[in-house]
């Protein structure tokens, strides 16, 4: 999949029979009704094989289904939840666009009202799951002048006219997850399919994020975690100077500093999702810094156990090679590493 790029359709399938796409979705809708900490325990685990399938699982439990259970009106529910839980449909989360990452609120995707719909106009950017999915989870603007008071979340089929999936994104890591360009031109959205309230899709989004950020996290330990073992076995099969280099006490140094790193990175994620799960009002900082750090551990520890395999972490037959530049991405996708230390930064402050 890394190597052609071609979405896991098999893995999804799998994914839906095992009850791992709605996982937080309340048993009436056919969901496992687990909670946050279930869902990084699986997110991990999932991520540490591959990373792209850890991600669609993610998405589609934090970014579409469960804003659907949450927000979402009985029309919505009934006539996507429990296909988005069985995989027998996939959701997309659509807020990032070509001149809106990190600035959210400048998204210029625009909403009209016009008498039982809205006209949506406009472009996004990067979108995962985009290739696959059937219904989409899209932000934009009733007012180009208010930006962010305006912003409104609706829910689009992907057979709506007008909507347009655009070419595959061609990605150094995370290769499967069919991330795609989105288009809209006059494209007609019931009103109905509005989520939440209007004129409040940014503040919703912002709620959202902090829930799936706890699942990069969870996504980012799986990765480091796989790097640290594959190192670890290797380190005990490499031989130099006439003994394996895990004698060397520079090559136990790596391996001691990233596994430290890898728990102590693990435990901020399950701290963030322990506070969701007990009903914290409030886990924009804990989300921030579980996201934040884990992506960093993540990119830090590839990077050394890549270079305890030497030459060999640098040829493709290897899968350190893999998990390497699967990691970058982890610092850039919902919230870049620099924008969570603002989060967390304010939230201090505040106090």
């Amino acid at each position: 999949m890394d190597r052609t790029g071609e979405f896991p359709r098999e893995n999804v399938a799998k994914l839906g029979e095992m009850g791992l796409l709605g996982m937080v979705i309340g048993e009436e809708y056919g969901g496992a009704e687990f909670g946050a900490v279930a869902l990084a325990v699986a997110i991990e685990e999932v991520s540490y094989a591959c990373s792209s399938t850890g991600l669609i699982m993610s998405v589609n439990n934090s970014l579409m289904g469960l804003p659907i259970y949450l927000y979402g009106n009985d029309h919505l529910k009934d006539t996507y939840l429990r296909r988005l839980i069985t995989g027998e449909i996939i959701g997309a989360f659509a807020l990032t666009e070509p001149g809106a990452g990190s600035d959210a609120v400048s998204i210029a995707t625009t909403a009209v009202r016009d008498g039982d719909e809205y006209v949506l106009n406009g472009t996004k950017r990067f979108i995962s799951n985009a290739e696959v999915a059937q219904v989409f989870l899209v932000f934009a603007v009733t007012d180009k002048e208010k930006r962010a008071k305006v912003i409104t979340a609706f829910i689009v089929d992907r057979d709506t006219p007008g909507f347009e999936v655009g070419k595959h994104e061609e990605m150094m890591g995370v290769r499967a997850t069919g991330t795609c360009e989105l288009s809209f031109e006059d494209c007609r959205v019931p009103v109905e399919h509005v989520l939440g309230d209007v004129d409040q899709g940014f503040i919703l989004g912002m709620k959202l994020l902090d829930n799936s950020r706890i699942g990069i996290g969870a996504q980012s330990v799986g990765i480091a975690q796989h790097a640290l073992d594959l190192a670890v076995q290797y380190s005990k099969e490499r031989k130099q100077f006439g003994k394996p280099i895990c004698e060397f006490e520079m090559v136990q140094d790596m391996l001691a500093t990233c596994a430290a790193k890898v728990a102590a990175a693990r435990h901020l994620v399950l701290h963030a999702a322990y506070l969701k799960d007990e009903g914290t009002k409030k886990i924009t900082r804990e989300a921030a810094m579980a996201k934040y750090y884990a992506s960093e551990i993540a990119n830090d520890v590839t990077h050394a156990c890549l270079q305890i395999h030497g030459g060999y972490g640098y040829s493709k037959e290897y899968d350190i090679e893999r998990l390497y530049r699967d990691a970058k991405v982890l610092e850039i996708y919902e919230g870049t590493t620099q924008i969570q230390k603002i989060v967390i930064a304010r939230s201090l402050l505040e106090e």
